[in-house]
């Protein structure tokens, strides 16, 4: 199966309640076979008109921090989120939409095959890190699970909110990208 033919699914899906007030689904973007995966917590406003992730001012920063260490969304990331429809007013996906709209991400993983995974924000972090990650105290640190690295680091939007993480979160792209120089990946 494909990305293209995977999102086509997708979009049918009615296995919890988001659906229903999505205006686009969100299923990710990126190079369709990058190295190196992006996961959010779930599209806001702007990714629910646009269907795309991270696009609006966190968009903007994200990207930022992607070309500051030579990745982006057109050439060598993919991005995705832990539940692909916009959850009502911006709220946290509740624990029980992202685990139905899992297997979606899952399925995303095995046609992707990434060598490492970013985690941006707690909600990807405590579902695919660990339930009690701390993005305050664990960012940037990489752990591997199942033959893959993952790193949890500060979302966008907490950072356009508190400016004081900014060079916390600068730090760890740095570190990703000594951990894509360390591995040899070719970017």
């Amino acid at each position: 199966m494909t990305l293209d033919e995977l999102e086509i699914k997708c979009k049918n899906c009615t296995k919890c309640g988001l659906c229903e007030g999505r205006t686009n689904l969100v299923f990710g973007y990126g190079k369709k076979d990058a190295d190196i995966m992006l996961i959010g917590e779930g599209p806001g406003e702007n990714e629910d008109l646009q269907g795309k992730p991270f696009v609006g001012r966190s968009g903007a920063l994200l990207d930022k921090f992607l070309a500051s260490v030579d990745l982006s969304r057109e050439k060598n990331v993919y991005i995705a989120n832990m539940v692909k429809c916009r959850p009502p007013k911006n709220r946290d996906p509740k624990p029980e939409e992202q685990e139905l709209c899992l297997n979606w991400l899952r399925e995303q993983f095995k046609i992707i095959r990434p060598k490492i995974i970013v985690c941006v924000g707690r909600i990807s972090a405590q579902k695919l890190i660990d339930p009690k990650f701390k993005v305050t105290q664990e960012h940037g640190q990489f752990i591997e699970k199942n033959g893959v690295l993952m790193m949890g680091t500060y979302h966008p939007a907490a950072i356009l909110r508190n400016p004081n993480n900014k060079e916390l979160a600068f730090q760890d792209w740095l570190a990703l990208r000594d951990k894509i120089d360390e591995l040899g990946i070719e970017i």
